[in-house]
């Protein structure tokens, strides 16, 4: 490829074992959105965070226990790992003390810390401002409360008891228009790794609401979403993306790509996809993105849903090997997300208004709400 190609590689510089390449349309597609990219990579145990920087892809990384699914809402960045769920808010006012002085457009930073266990956390999104999460292990919906490891909130028909035996591997979760969302899974199955002997075909998408299996046949479906009047949703064991036909109940594929596809967001008619090599394990043997020849790469591939066709993509490289989340930060150009900088967290706060007009002009950071004292 050339440089004048939308999809010649053009490195990214980092360490060497978290080194990737990009192609050359990435970084503008990011600006003419005006958004960035987190990616959760729990393999390497990594937040990826992908911005524009002058039309190169700056690509910075953040270390977490076992990051696994992502959900935004405004200034709010929910981040689900292998014991915990983690809240953090956007202060702008520390994002504009930072260097590169002006650089950074959002600074999100930790506020609060909640303990499930080990559930197999997997997608999580905001419903009516609540914070839904998919508990794998207990085959169940769930959300958070001050006393509990996790409060259930809703399970598939077709599973008889909350147990930590996964039994359907439930995986994404979808929000839509009122009340409305879908949940996936591998298997419409109600033993202990039931799902396991039928994942090639057994995936079903699931009407929430409803309880109501609206598609079957689909292997291993992940991450669906919402967008312009359609579910669009991924069929990891072939690696296609797609959009679910809910009058014929059939999965109609628009792209194929070379992964595992699992991890996506979509923003201006742009699908944001994760790819990932997969391991060579049982739980990914017998796929047909397994079969010999077929090509597997690990990062984040660009597709263009009118036309079906790849404009872009960010291959990691090395350490990298699987991909779970990809959010799309639409609005935010270069946010950062500070979770290992004690000095900075230790002496950022803020406060409410009432509570900041006390404290000394001087101590003040600028006038703007969320109102900081550093």
């Amino acid at each position: 490829m050339t440089q004048n190609d939308p999809n010649a590689p053009s490195p990214t510089s980092h360490d060497a074992p978290l080194r990737s390449v990009h192609s050359t349309s990435v970084p503008g597609l990011l600006e003419w959105l005006g958004a960035s990219l987190l990616v959760t990579t729990y393999q390497a145990g990594k937040l990826v965070i992908l911005r524009s920087d002058g039309g190169v892809l700056n690509t910075h990384f953040r270390g977490f226990d076992r990051p696994m699914g992502l959900a935004r809402a405004g200034d709010r960045l929910a981040i689900g790992t292998q014991l915990e769920v983690w809240d953090y808010q956007n202060v702008p006012a520390v994002a504009r003390s930072l260097d590169p002085s002006g650089g950074l457009d959002a600074c999100f930073l930790p506020r609060s810390g909640h303990v499930t266990g080990d559930i197999d956390i997997h997608e999580m999104a905001f419903r009516g401002g609540e914070l839904w999460f998919v508990n794998t292990r207990f085959s169940c919906l769930c959300t958070r409360d001050d006393r509990h490891s996790f409060v259930p909130r809703w399970r598939p028909s077709f599973v008889s008891a909350l147990a930590p035996e996964d039994r359907c591997h439930l995986n994404g979760l979808g929000v839509g228009p009122g009340d409305r969302f879908w949940v996936t899974a591998l298997g419409a199955t109600d033993t202990p790794g039931g799902w396991r002997e039928g994942k090639r075909d057994g995936g079903v998408v699931i009407d929430g609401p409803s309880g109501e299996v609206i598609a079957r046949g689909l292997s291993m479906p992940h991450s669906p979403r919402w967008h312009d009047g359609r579910l669009w949703l991924l069929e990891s064991g072939t690696g296609r993306l797609g959009f679910l036909d809910e009058d014929r109940g059939r999965f109609e594929a628009v792209a194929g790509l070379p992964g595992f596809a699992r991890g996506l967001d979509i923003v201006g008619g742009y699908a944001f996809v994760g790819l990932s090599q997969i391991r060579e394990s049982a739980h990914f043997s017998g796929l047909p993105i397994r079969e010999p020849g077929v090509e597997r790469h690990c990062g984040v591939w660009v597709v263009e849903l009118r036309t079906g066709g790849i404009v872009g993509f960010v291959r990691f490289e090395d350490a990298l090997q699987e991909i779970f989340a990809v959010q799309a930060m639409a609005g935010l150009r270069f946010p950062d997300v500070v979770n290992d900088d004690r000095a900075l967290i230790g002496d950022s706060f803020v406060l409410p208004d009432e509570a900041f007009e006390r404290v000394p002009e001087g101590l003040r950071t600028p006038a703007d709400r969320p109102a900081v004292c550093c």
